[in-house]
């Protein structure tokens, strides 16, 4: 009895020196399990959370847009497959009531293949569908404002409007009178004190406005130099031609050449024409020009206005060239354009302040 006393008092001496020891270990190791539990628990939340992905994502698919100005509504539509040629519908058969038969009555867009059961019914009803051309669109009509009256319809008309046209030349109304005006006399006058050889012909006119009242025809431009053939112009024209013949051409002629000049060969001078590629008449429709072609001088040497001469012929037609712009108010030749391209062309256009237009 003694031995289990003092048996049980060792042990309770020695449990209260044990117990503060052991007795903070067992708190920890409680909050330890507490704490392990709820993280198991929260991760059984989390995974009971997360949604199966799959391990390939599919690609949508891009389809091609369809032929045609196909509005938008219509594009999420199924599309309708085509028949097969042991599908076909018989002639005499008709398609089915549904969507497809409630659109048959609508008018096939441009670009848009038609439904299965549209088309002709009839024996091309299996082969190729027949393409039917859409009616012209009108023009949209401006909307009319109010109180603003309504236009009256004209008469429809393809043609284009008339380009104004040109005042008409004053010298096509000039009168002729039966005696000539003095201007004129002193005119021939002079002519005949240059050696000029020409004659008095009728008045020349026409419809289209060409006008030569008191035309003279010229053979010869002095006593030594002819024209040729016969030329028709204006008196004015006349001594212009008769004074450049012998104030230029002949000087130029035996400076270049140790020749005198014997006739010049003309290529028109009266003539009733508008100007080329114009409708305003021509200084020939007035005989107030004269187109040169050659020069003939007294060894026989011929001198033919082209665009490419030889060089003592380029000297010589350039001089000439040159030497017209002043006493003629219209110089050209060959470069000028092609209508010009044989020939020299000598007019007295009537030019603001007395100007010249040489090329």
């Amino acid at each position: 009895m003694i031995a289990a006393a003092r048996a049980a008092g060792n042990l309770r001496r020695q449990s209260a020196v044990l117990a503060p020891m052991i007795f903070p270990r067992l708190v920890q190791l409680r909050e330890f399990a507490v704490l392990l539990a709820l993280s198991a628990a929260c991760i059984g939340v989390a995974q009971a959370q997360t949604p199966n992905l799959p391990d390939k994502v599919p690609v949508p698919e891009v389809h091609p847009p369809p032929a045609g100005n196909i509005p938008p509504e219509r594009l999420g539509e199924p599309p309708v497959p085509e028949p097969k040629p042991d599908d076909a519908p018989a002639p005499d058969a008709r398609p089915p009531a549904g969507p497809a038969s409630q659109d048959a009555d609508k008018p096939a867009l441009p670009g848009q293949a038609p439904a299965a059961g549209e088309g002709p019914v009839g024996p091309n009803a299996g082969g190729s569908v027949e393409k039917q051309a859409l009616p012209a669109a009108d023009p949209p009509v401006p909307e009319r404002k109010p109180g603003e009256p309504a236009a009256k319809p004209g008469p429809a008309t393809d043609k284009t409007p008339d380009l104004p046209k040109l005042p008409p030349d004053p010298r096509s109304a000039m009168p002729r009178f039966d005696i000539i005006p003095p201007d004129e006399t002193a005119c021939r006058a002079r002519l005949r004190e240059l050696g000029v050889a020409f004659e008095e012909r009728p008045a020349q006119s026409d419809p289209a406005g060409c006008a030569l009242p008191y035309p003279l025809a010229l053979t010869k431009l002095s006593a030594t130099i002819s024209l040729e053939p016969e030329a028709l112009m204006n008196c004015a024209m006349a001594e212009a031609a008769a004074r450049f013949a012998t104030d230029i051409l002949s000087p130029a002629a035996k400076a270049e050449y140790g020749e005198e000049l014997k006739s010049i060969g003309h290529a028109s001078a009266y003539v009733c024409r508008p100007r080329n590629g114009g409708s305003k008449l021509s200084e020939h429709a007035f005989g107030n020009a004269l187109d040169i072609a050659r020069f003939t001088l007294s060894k026989g040497t011929a001198v033919d206005v082209k665009p490419a001469p030889g060089p003592k012929a380029a000297k010589f037609l350039g001089a000439i060239r040159k030497a017209a712009c002043g006493p003629f108010k219209t110089v050209l030749g060959p470069g000028s354009d092609a209508d010009h391209a044989l020939h020299f062309h000598f007019d007295l256009a009537p030019r603001r302040n007395g100007g010249t237009f040489c090329q």
